[in-house]
């Protein structure tokens, strides 16, 4: 009789359940080794050649996020931003691809500079509504279409299944960066996506050590093999120790993000009607534009990411920021500790951030403190 198939928590917890068959340790060894040896006949038979392309210590954590993901096969990373681009590194030169107007900023910096330069056409829409990125399609041309949900940092939400299918009519693929969602909360590739990335420094590690991206994709098709041959060729690579601190956090990935998303429901729940916040943008609130799309594909928790826009504008943000005593002021998130963040700052001239907003990333700290905090640092 064939065992159940496992869910994806026990996944995650055990790691797939791998064990070293040489020593029966329940973690694997971290492989430092750079290069493999040939067989005496010149050949590789044990399927290693060189650390860069080939790294054993890459395999269990490969393995456990395709499971968690449902998908052919994944890749490791140096950072989400290498992952994000060798997708597009992987396109014809001059490709059209359509991507959100509201997005993680370095990407979307980097595909403004890259339309600059001709090296491809791109086209940033709104991707909540439907018909826009229909409108943008240009079919025979356009090559990828970029969606990223919740996206950062308003948190507005994309229907990932009708932008397949958009995608798809026009001959596109689509790629997904479900860095907020985790596995934990969406299935990109269920839902239609071609390829799914993650910054793997945010929820998938989860402890604020490890800088490291993913890519699934749901198909070892020739446009995957692209994007294998360049992070090889690139050398985008993760380390070693690296790929091990990364296993180890996402070990611990579904009670993280569990206990995040319900605390940040608490935390947007409680600010919604406090009198210095002007708005509370969070999907898992009823009266966020995306609430319904986000319900329907976000299963067991809207994220752990929420952004607050305080009364008073740009200053008055700021000075919330500099009175918190709990929350760290730090770039970043998905982390075990609660971090807060002024983005139009960060992002600078030319972002589509309102100048009042505070990002906050919300750990797995009791949410009363933080929320205590928050209502303590209001102006």
């Amino acid at each position: 009789m064939s065992p159940k198939p496992l869910r994806p928590a026990t996944i995650a917890a055990q790691a797939l359940g791998w064990t070293d068959p040489a020593t029966g340790a329940v973690v694997l060894p971290v492989h430092t080794a750079t290069t493999f040896e040939r067989d005496p006949d010149n050949q590789y038979r044990r399927g290693r050649s060189y650390g860069r392309a080939d790294n054993p210590t890459y395999d269990q954590p490969e393995a456990v996020i395709t499971a968690l993901e449902g998908g052919a096969a994944s890749l490791l990373f140096a950072s989400g931003m290498a992952a994000a681009v060798a997708v597009f590194d992987s396109l014809p030169p001059g490709s059209h691809v359509v991507a959100p107007r509201i997005m993680y900023w370095a990407l979307r910096r980097r595909l403004a500079a890259e339309a600059a330069s001709g090296a491809l056409a791109v086209d940033f829409v709104d991707m909540t509504a439907p018909d826009e990125l229909r409108r943008a399609i240009q079919p025979g041309r356009t090559r990828l279409v970029w969606i990223e949900t919740p996206a950062n940092p308003l948190w507005s939400i994309t229907d990932i299944a009708a932008a397949a299918e958009i995608a798809h009519a026009a001959g596109a693929l689509l790629a997904v960066d479900s860095t907020a969602a985790t596995p934990v909360l969406t299935r990109p590739l269920a839902l239609g996506a071609d390829i799914v990335m993650h910054s793997a420094t945010k929820y998938l590690n989860g402890h604020s050590d490890v800088i490291a991206g993913s890519l699934t994709c749901a198909k070892k098709d020739e446009f995957w093999e692209r994007i294998v041959a360049a992070r090889s060729s690139g050398g985008a690579i993760l380390g070693s120790f690296e790929a091990y601190l990364l296993l180890r956090g996402m070990r611990t990935l579904f009670p993280r993000v569990e206990r995040a998303c319900r605390s940040a429901q608490r935390i947007a729940e409680a600010l919604s009607g406090h009198e210095r916040v002007l708005e509370v943008l969070y999907p898992g609130l009823p009266t966020h534009p995306g609430h319904a799309v986000a319900a329907k594909q976000m299963q067991g928790g809207f994220g752990g990411m929420l952004s607050i826009r305080v009364r008073g504008g740009a200053e008055a943000a700021i000075a919330t920021a500099a009175r918190v005593e709990l929350w760290k002021r730090a770039t970043s998130l998905g982390g075990v500790e609660s971090l807060l963040e002024h983005r139009a700052s960060v992002e600078g001239q030319g972002s589509p951030v309102p100048p009042d907003l505070l990002r906050l990333s919300v750990g797995i700290e009791d949410p009363e403190d933080l929320l205590a905090d928050l209502k303590a640092a209001l102006p």
